[in-house]
């Protein structure tokens, strides 16, 4: 049980490892410098790392197309440093540009972990979700290790993007993601070591190396982490430098050139060349000119070039391949890339890229030679398409259509194509300083426009001021001008307000006086009013008490009246009341002489019904006597005549 309970803990751990890539650390994150140019200078890169051991930058480069951007960074340790273990996300193409050292790798693919030696040339790949680890030589001539690397996501196919989580994280940030007693169950380690582990001070991402007698005390713990992660049984990635076995670089200085003459050398790295570039899309190049010559105009076909300077310094002439202008916006920095023809001064560190299609030349100066490596965006070999030289892809063409194409004679064009027999790297002197002397002018000439369009903004600008100042003074005149006929505007509405306010006082005055003599007038009048009305009250009473008067005489008269009345009413009450109870009486007996005559009436008819049913009753009684006789004659029994006089016995009972 207990065996079981630890493989589960170990697979659960090996299933979220994946999902901890981004916990709080150093990793393979920085963003670098973002140039949508070709040109992308060494002062420029950002800065990830820095320790008093080593330091990497890294830097964002645009061929200015559709896909986005391409990540480099640069790695640089002192002798005797370590670039501590790190998981990779992406594919990882590497250049040793100068110094020793070893790369310590492992992956799902190898059963064992892989040493292998770094010198100066030397170019490899690490494939996506390998664990791995830089350890710097400590040489005589204490030079250090300086990598020029790429990152890309060759499974997606999409070279120039990243993963979304950056190019590496630290193994040490992976472990310390997951809780105590995850770590206890995978690492079946003791509880006071994964505390000692997870409580432990974080190290910074490049640390002096180990000496080989503590290296594996100190270390341990990762190498027992890689091992249960990459199902590796037996081996340490620490064990590999007592075990001396060592995997294969390709030296790109070793190499044989594909091109070599006087003026120089130029190499190319496949997956023909390196079996283990198979699978990334990557390539790489090195060009050494010599002095005063040039990598001939040429374009690219199936590949985009990103390359550094490791020596020297030189020109480079892109020419672009259309007139159009879009907006790179496959990732957040989305910026407006100009496809226009550019020349430009490069030297030790610089970065230049130079897209497919677009025609190209590198020229060293008379002084010096110019020496460049770089990647390229297919792993299979690119056949650059020459324009000029033994090798110029014009040679191919029809000369009548390419005399018609330049709209020039074929002597002119055979002229043209003929003198140049050397090819790829040519002879160019002066190119360089006569290119670098047009780029002065084209800086001088845009200085000069650009001081041309200050001095235009300027004088706009000063102009604009004169016309605000004129349109101020002109605002402040009129508001002076306002202001004057405003003030004149108050004295006059003052002036007749001051005539009114008399006017309405004269007024007033005239309407008090006429209003004191209406008083007296209404006073006077009042009075007599009142006296009138005295006179009027007097009178008023005198009559009311006339009518009071009358009014009392014509109640009693009334009384008496209705007094007569009812007395009369009373009578003729009694008097109906005597009528009308001899009618009731009359009545009373007319009735009751009804009801005799209806009794009689009655009597009558039951008489005569007695009569009419015994009459009845002798008709049927005669009647049976009859049959009774004729059944007797015809000899009929005495049960009929016993049934018959029942049967009359019954109609008389009723």
């Amino acid at each position: 049980m207990f065996k079981k309970a630890c493989v589960s803990a170990l697979s659960l751990f090996l299933f979220l490892l994946y999902f901890c890539l981004r916990v709080n650390g150093w990793s393979g994150n920085g963003n670098g410098v973002w140039s949508s140019g070709p040109l992308l200078p060494k002062d420029k890169r950002e800065t990830i790392v820095s320790t008093e051991y080593g330091e990497i930058s890294a830097a964002r480069v645009s061929d200015g197309g559709r896909r986005g951007w391409y990540h480099l960074q640069f790695f640089t340790l002192e002798p005797n440093s370590l670039f501590l273990p790190v998981l990779l996300h992406t594919d990882m193409v590497f250049y040793v540009h100068t110094g020793s050292g070893k790369l310590n790798w492992v992956n799902e693919d190898e059963e064992k972990p892989r040493l292998t030696p770094l010198r100066r040339g030397d170019v490899y790949r690490l494939k996506p979700g390998s664990v791995f680890y830089l350890r710097s030589n400590l040489e005589a001539e204490r030079e250090k290790l300086r990598i020029y690397a790429i990152f890309v996501n060759s499974e997606d196919g999409d070279l120039n993007e990243e993963s979304w989580n950056g190019a590496y994280s630290s193994i040490s940030d992976l472990v310390r993601g997951f809780d105590k007693k995850v770590l206890q169950a995978a690492f079946q380690a003791p509880e006071e070591l994964i505390e000692a582990i997870t409580n432990a001070t974080k190290p910074p991402a490049i640390v002096h190396d180990v000496p080989a007698r503590t290296k594996k005390n100190l270390w341990g713990w990762e190498a027992r982490f890689l091992k249960a992660f990459m199902r590796s049984q037996d081996h340490s990635m620490y064990d590999l430098d007592n075990k001396k076995k060592a995997d294969k670089t390709f030296n790109i200085r070793d190499a044989d050139p594909d091109v070599m003459n006087c003026n120089g050398r130029a190499l190319t790295v496949t997956n023909k060349d390196m079996k283990v570039l198979k699978g990334s899309k990557i390539g790489i190049f090195m060009v050494n000119l010599t002095k005063g010559s040039m990598m001939g105009p040429h374009w690219n076909p199936m590949a985009t070039e990103i390359a550094v300077v490791i020596e020297g310094e030189g020109m480079v002439r892109v020419v672009c391949s259309s007139n159009s202008t879009h907006t790179n916006s496959s990732s957040s920095n989305s910026s407006k890339f100009e496809c226009k023809n550019r020349r430009f001064r490069v030297e030790e560190g610089d970065i230049f890229v130079v897209p497919r299609f677009h025609p190209m030349a590198q020229m060293s100066f008379n002084n010096g030679s110019l020496v460049f490596m770089g990647f390229s965006t297919a792993s299979k070999l690119n056949h650059p398409q020459f324009l000029a030289g033994g090798s110029s892809v014009l040679r191919t063409l029809d000369k009548n259509v390419l005399a018609a194409a330049f709209n020039v004679s074929n002597t002119t064009m055979d002229q043209f194509l003929t003198p140049q027999r050397e090819s790829i790297i040519l002879d160019c002197t002066s190119c360089a300083e006569e290119e670098a002397r047009m780029m002065e002018e084209e800086i001088e000439k845009q200085r000069q426009e650009e001081e041309e369009c200050r001095k235009r903004k300027e004088e706009e600008e000063a102009a604009r001021k004169r016309e605000e100042e004129e349109e101020e003074e002109e605002a402040a005149r009129k508001k002076e001008e306002e202001e004057e006929a405003a003030r004149k505007r108050e004295e006059e509405e003052e002036a007749a307000r001051k005539k009114e306010e008399e006017e309405e006082a004269a007024r007033k005055k005239e309407e008090e006086e006429e209003a004191a003599r209406k008083r007296e007038e209404e006073a006077a009048e009042a009075k007599k009013r009142e006296e009138e009305k005295a006179e009027e009250e007097e009178d008023r009473r005198r009559r009311e008490a006339a009518a009071e008067r009358e009014q009392e005489e014509a109640a009693r008269e009334e009384e008496e009246r209705q007094k007569r009345e009812r007395e009369e009413e009373q009578y003729e009450k009694e008097k109906r009341r005597e009528e009308e109870d001899e009618a009731r009486a009359r009545k009373r007996e007319e009735e009751e002489e009804e009801e005799t005559k209806e009794e009689d009436r009655r009597r009558e008819e039951a008489a005569e019904r007695e009569q009419e049913e015994a009459m009845r009753g002798e008709e049927e009684r005669q009647e049976r006597e009859k049959e009774e006789v004729k059944y007797e004659i015809g000899g009929g029994g005495e049960g009929r005549r016993a049934e018959y006089r029942t049967s009359w016995d019954i109609l008389n009972l009723k």
